[in-house]
């Protein structure tokens, strides 16, 4: 199911839902663009929040975006690990549900 050359299908979106698309994209390049959170910083927050949801686009285009941003391997490997920490943490605190109370 995943393969990149799906994007390419993103275009449509233009035409289909112009506005939207529109108003998406300039969300996307305000959100992710340079603020009181460098960009490269962002970049990290956006490859660990891919690795929690398991986009497997997002992964790959933020994971390219941070290190184009100038991130190391040792500093995504380390977003990698927060990531991994909250996901088993979310089940963890979740488990508590399974509990007698």
């Amino acid at each position: 199911m995943y393969d990149m050359k799906h994007m390419r299908d993103l275009a449509k979106y233009a035409d289909l839902a112009p506005d939207a698309w529109e108003a998406f994209k300039a969300f996307d390049k305000a959100a992710l663009g340079e603020g009181k959170v460098p960009a490269k910083t962002k970049e990290l927050i956006a490859v660990a929040v891919a690795l929690t949801t398991q986009c497997a686009y997002c992964i790959e285009i933020h994971t390219k975006r941070a290190k184009a941003a100038g991130n190391t391997d040792e500093e995504i490997a380390e977003t990698v690990m927060v990531a991994a920490a909250l996901r088993a943490g979310g089940a963890v605190t979740h488990g508590t549900h399974c509990m007698d109370h």
